[in-house]
């Protein structure tokens, strides 16, 4: 039975790992979502550390920002077990906000899944070819 928790452990807050992620690392677009992700050196028992971000030009208000971060760490934190024990090394995400208008968690939901499904393809396909 999947845990649909998202820890402390869980949250991506590192400086230097998030700098990393937006100059390193690889992406996956299904709109109104963009995940960047890399493979990084965790802390011990944290496999994948996530963050979000919604851009201040397109919303202007922070509680319209707010409620959409957390919608988007609402559906990452249900569809996380996609990927939680398929992965074998540990990764950064961040998954970025591209749309204009404010989204429902229903069509949140259902883009996270696509995204956590195609990062897993991706990772595989590295895997075999590198």
């Amino acid at each position: 039975m999947p845990r649909f928790t998202f820890k402390k452990e869980e949250k991506l807050k590192s400086k230097r790992l998030i700098d990393a992620l937006f100059s390193e690392g690889n992406s996956i677009t299904r709109f109104p979502l963009k995940l960047i992700y890399l493979p990084a050196k965790l802390p011990e028992d944290t496999l994948i550390q996530a963050g979000v971000s919604v851009p201040k030009r397109r919303f202007k208000l922070a509680v319209k920002r707010n409620r959409i971060k957390r919608l988007m760490r609402e559906a990452y934190r249900l569809n996380k077990h996609l990927v939680f024990n398929k992965m074998q090394t540990s990764y950064a995400f961040m998954f970025l906000y591209l749309a204009n208008e404010e989204p429902d968690l229903h069509q949140l939901n259902k883009t996270m899944q696509q995204l956590l499904h195609q990062l897993l393809k991706r990772t595989h396909h590295e895997k075999e070819s590198g």
